[in-house]
């Protein structure tokens, strides 16, 4: 009887447990179950097959208060900072510097004769130097900070107000650039205010004095680029606020060195003997070489110009690689049809056509612009340094106004026509265009005419017949090349 009842109890509880733990599993089940329906429920997408438009994935954000956007440079903690975009942007500073030493230095060496090749080359070399020192000391504050709708403020005179607090965990950073450091914003726009005065001096190469060339280049980087880098560029620029669409240099750089080198061609004069002897190329195979470190520069000089890591970069550097092959075809083409050859100096001259008229639309249009432009870039500025040239009769050296003056008018008016809104989130007009065109003519023409004659009145402009005849390289620097 004791057995039997101990049994009977041990049964009992057994059952109670089992009881339990079904009652448990149940209550748990019913609590999780809209959660593991949802799961079970969720409808899997099916592996891409073909290039698709993707949808971010969506993630809830927190409620936060907005913040005011930024309207001058300023101190911000680092965790504003994005590590992708500034990875970005010190390789694109890289790039752009890397176009003028040495992918300039040695596209315009390659073009002039022998005994100025060293001269040429420390054109591009002490340019990089001398705005270097400028831009820390003045220009990136008359450019880049607020103060007039026609020039920058004082505030970042010799970089003062430029911060890294490591410790601190703050960083100073612009309104243009709100996620990369301050710093780096500087050093990338540093580089193009390095190769805009560099791309002047192919238009007066092998004729103007050393020490002339260098006043000049310090004049007109304060008193030429930095007031039209602020219209532009900064959003409270004159131009800018009026819509004038330039992604990254169409008229601040290129019309604005190509209507300078004109100017000073015209001002100084041509070499001795031009248009009566032949001045032929000393080595075209240090120009091809310059002009592929160009191509592959200037992606950092239009992707870079997105100012981070996104599909708007993405959409720059392929309308780049577009305009310019489509250039170097055009130009190619058209030289074969009325020369019988196409020549090698003539298709690395259309790649370059092709990228200085994209540059300032290769953020705002497609495929189908960048293709009208860099096949219309490439017959224009073979019309500017053959024909053109031809008939006007000036001495620009190195085709600078032919190729990136006329380039830079092109790409630039044609930004006003393919612009796309929904890649550069702007649109402008043709006629906006040519207003920024006109305006960036006039004033830089004006500006640097003006220049040339206090240079002329100060050390005077160009070396001597005796000296132009021996060549550059001997007579400025006292070394030749063998």
């Amino acid at each position: 009887m004791i057995i039997r009842s101990a049994s009977s109890a041990y049964i009992a509880l057994a059952l109670a447990v089992l009881v339990s733990t079904l009652l448990f599993n149940n209550a748990s089940a019913q609590s999780t179950a809209p959660e593991s329906a949802t799961t079970s429920n969720e409808v899997q997408a099916p592996p891409l097959t073909m290039p698709m438009i993707a949808e971010p994935t969506a993630v809830a954000p927190e409620p936060a208060a907005e913040e005011a956007p930024l309207t001058k440079p300023t101190v911000v903690d680092a965790s504003k900072i994005s590590a992708g975009d500034t990875a970005w942007l010190l390789a694109s500073t890289a790039l752009v510097l890397f176009m003028t030493i040495p992918g300039l230095a040695l596209f315009y060496a390659g073009m002039v004769r022998k005994k100025n090749v060293l001269a040429t080359m420390a054109h591009s070399f002490a340019v990089t130097c001398l705005v270097t020192v400028i831009w820390v000391v003045i220009g990136y504050s008359l450019a880049f900070t607020p103060g007039s709708p026609y020039i920058g403020g004082l505030d970042r005179v010799l970089l003062n107000g430029m911060e890294f607090a490591k410790e601190a965990g703050k960083v100073s950073v612009s309104e243009i650039a709100p996620t990369i450091p301050e710093s780096v914003f500087i050093m990338f726009q540093m580089t193009f205010a390095i190769i805009t005065p560099a791309l002047i001096t192919g238009a007066f190469a092998e004729r103007m004095k050393f020490s002339a060339l260098l006043m000049f280049i310090t004049l007109w980087s304060i008193f030429v680029y930095a007031p039209v880098a602020h219209w532009v560029w900064e959003p409270g620029g004159w131009l800018a606020t009026r819509g004038v669409l330039d992604f990254a240099g169409g008229t601040v750089v290129h019309i604005n060195a190509g209507v300078s080198g004109l100017v000073a061609a015209i001002i100084i004069g041509p070499r001795l003997g031009f248009g009566k002897e032949p001045m032929p190329p000393h080595n075209l195979v240090l120009t091809v070489i310059g002009a592929s470190m160009l191509w592959v520069g200037w992606f950092g000089f239009n992707a870079g110009s997105a100012v981070a890591a996104d599909g708007r970069a993405g959409m720059a550097m392929l309308a780049t690689q577009i305009a310019t092959a489509v250039g170097a075809l055009a130009w190619m083409l058209i030289e074969w049809l009325r020369r019988g050859k196409p020549s090698v100096l003539g298709l690395v001259s259309g790649a370059v056509s092709g990228l200085v008229a994209i540059t300032p639309a290769s953020g705002f249009v497609g495929v189908s612009g960048a293709l009208v432009i860099g096949a219309a870039a490439g017959l224009a500025c073979y019309w500017g340094a053959t024909t053109l040239k031809s008939k006007l009769g000036y001495d620009d050296s190195l085709d600078v106004f032919g190729v990136h003056a006329i380039g830079g008018i092109v790409g630039a008016l044609l930004t006003g026509i393919f612009a796309v809104e929904s890649i550069g989130g702007a649109q402008s007009s043709f006629g906006n265009q040519a207003f920024g065109v006109i305006v960036t003519v006039v004033f830089s023409a004006v500006m640097t005419a003006i220049i040339l004659g206090i240079v002329s009145a100060l050390v005077g402009l160009r070396v001597t017949p005796e000296a132009e005849l021996e060549g550059l390289d001997l007579e400025q620097h006292g070394e030749h090349v063998l």
